[in-house]
């Protein structure tokens, strides 16, 4: 009995623990359920600001239209009313925050490099099992930012991760960028549109970035801060012009279409001379800063070799990855199954920037490539049904994609939390980006009239010049690294730049066209210039194309 009477209390007090144990690890999990809870509902408000944002911008648009209103554009609306929801966020929305930060002390004795942030933070933190058993569970937090100011939870949630736009909103930019491309017209004046794309965004790159180094000599405050190739990567991510406000308005008036074709393909080509030139810009830096500290000869050279070999590498990639789905589409019976078609269709595609950007090359020149094979080739293996999903597929993401972007570039002015405003810089960059423009434009086109037939009228190049608007390619590249006050700067000017450019440019795009006598509703077969001289290029590509259909 005495010894029943022993071990009673002692299963009722392992019992006990064991139930107190139990709710202990119900209320944990309780509390968990209801802190994603609350998680999953604020990314809801997050993307249901977006959403009726693009609805809102939908709607404005077609009223627009309606009402042939066009002192403001799509791009222009989606930007304004991208500030306003960020204006919402920032200052209308005071959540109480359930979200525990707990301040973490890193052991100075460790080798962590100070001079990059952490990758991940491994939090070892003590679990107390009972009967004196301590068990250490380890945490791995990723490293999201800086912290510069208490923001709550939807301001922080409203901050997108930068690989976002490059991995999943620029493809398909880009690639119906080289679908939707009038091969006839881009041909014809193939010339023009390189000298502009590869030479003219790489002499606007250079004169921006020296002529910002130089201003930023005169202001002392930013001369320690902003290193020549600092300035030199600003002229890079800011020198690629966005196309989609100015060629669609070129779309509803019907411009010279010879016009249409100088914009729309050097735009196309110059983001994808950006991407590859800051590359090789940073390639160089790594190099220049192994090296005795002047003028790195061997570096410069290559750094333009990668230059070279990453354009060229990611044209072949998108070139092949176009001709193999022309292949598969034509030699196989898959055009039975429109739907598996399709779907084979925009893998090929998608897949094509990420084996560009997994082989440490560029995705966007691939994708842009790809998309003009594809066009080229691939459209007319395509079924019927097949040929209108994908081509209307591709022109609903570009709409969506484009103005989800800009939208955000206005939400991001008050939400993004590593805004850096120097008015020195702001204005330095402003009048940089213009003297960049006309040096790629003007000096140029007098090159090219030399022996061009037929010249491109000083008005065309005035257009051409106007035609500058910043867009996604400069936002994205800027807000991609934003851990020093140069680039932080560099983001602020870069956001201010695109939103101006794309409202007060934008909206003046019809006035600029009357005012410089620029012909509008021009059919397609009656051209603004005429083409005499410039067949060689055709004749070329007409050929190449016949050796392709012989295979």
């Amino acid at each position: 009995m005495a010894a029943n009477g022993g071990v009673r209390p002692l299963l009722l007090t392992v019992l006990c623990t064991f139930f107190l144990r139990l709710c202990n690890g119900a209320a944990t999990d309780i509390k968990l359920d209801a802190k994603a809870q609350l998680l999953h509902r604020l990314d809801s408000l997050n993307l249901l600001l977006y959403t009726f944002l693009l609805i809102l911008t939908v709607l404005t648009i077609w009223m627009f239209k309606h009402r042939r209103l066009r002192f403001l554009h799509e791009t222009g609306l989606a930007v304004i009313y991208g500030l306003i929801i960020g204006a919402i966020i920032r200052y209308g929305f005071t959540t109480s925050s359930t979200i525990l930060h707990m301040p973490v002390v890193p052991d100075i004795s460790s080798k962590y490099n100070q001079s990059v942030p952490p990758d991940t933070l491994w939090l070892r933190f003590p679990e107390d099992k009972g009967g004196g058993i301590v068990k250490n569970k380890t945490f791995a937090y990723s490293f999201r930012g800086e912290i510069y100011k208490e923001d709550n939870e939807i301001d922080l949630k409203a901050t997108f991760d930068p690989e976002i736009f490059f991995n999943i909103i620029l493809p398909p930019i880009i690639f119906h960028a080289g679908y939707s491309l009038k091969r006839r017209y881009f041909f014809r004046n193939l010339g023009a549109i390189l000298m502009y794309a590869l030479i003219g965004t790489s002499i606007s790159a250079f004169v921006i970035g020296a002529l910002m180094y130089g201003f930023i000599q005169l202001i002392p405050h930013l001369s320690t801060s902003f290193t020549f190739l600092d300035t030199l990567y600003f002229g890079a991510l800011i020198s690629p012009t966005d196309p989609l406000t100015i060629i669609s308005i070129f779309n509803d008036l019907h411009v010279d279409v010879n016009l249409y074709a100088l914009v729309f393909g050097e735009s196309v080509l110059n983001d994808a001379v950006a991407i590859v030139l800051s590359g090789s810009i940073q390639n160089y830096a790594e190099r220049y800063q192994s090296g005795s500290g002047g003028f790195e000869t061997v570096a410069f050279f290559q750094a333009f070799g990668d230059f070279v070999e990453i354009f060229s590498l990611s044209l072949f990639i998108g070139a092949t990855m176009g001709c193999i789905t022309a292949l598969l589409t034509k030699f196989t019976r898959v055009r039975d199954f429109p739907l598996l078609e399709s779907a084979l269709f925009v893998l090929m595609s998608y897949s094509t920037f990420l084996i560009a950007e997994a082989t440490d090359l560029t995705g966007v020149v691939a994708v842009l490539f790809c998309g003009i094979c594809q066009a080229h080739y691939t459209y007319n293996n395509l079924s019927p049904d097949s040929r209108q999903r994908t081509k209307q597929l591709f022109e609903l993401l570009n709409f969506l994609a484009e103005n989800f972007i800009f939208s955000y570039i206005g939400v991001s002015m008050f939400t993004f939390p590593k805004h850096h405003f120097d008015p020195g810089f702001i204005f330095a960059g402003f009048l940089c980006a213009l003297l960049g423009r006309a040096a790629n434009v003007y000096p140029l086109s007098f090159i090219l009239n030399l022996a061009r037939k037929p010249k491109i009228s000083l008005n065309y190049q005035h257009m051409l010049f106007f035609a500058g608007l910043r867009g996604a390619m400069s936002f994205a590249l800027a807000i991609r690294n934003t851990v020093s006050d140069a680039r932080q700067a560099m983001l602020t000017t870069t956001s201010l730049i695109v939103i101006l450019t794309v409202i007060f440019q934008g909206g003046a795009t019809t006035q600029f066209l009357s005012w410089f006598n620029i012909p509008v509703g021009v059919d397609e077969e009656i051209e603004g210039l005429s083409h005499n001289g410039t067949r060689s290029v055709s004749m070329i590509i007409c050929m190449f194309n016949r050796v392709l259909y012989a295979i």
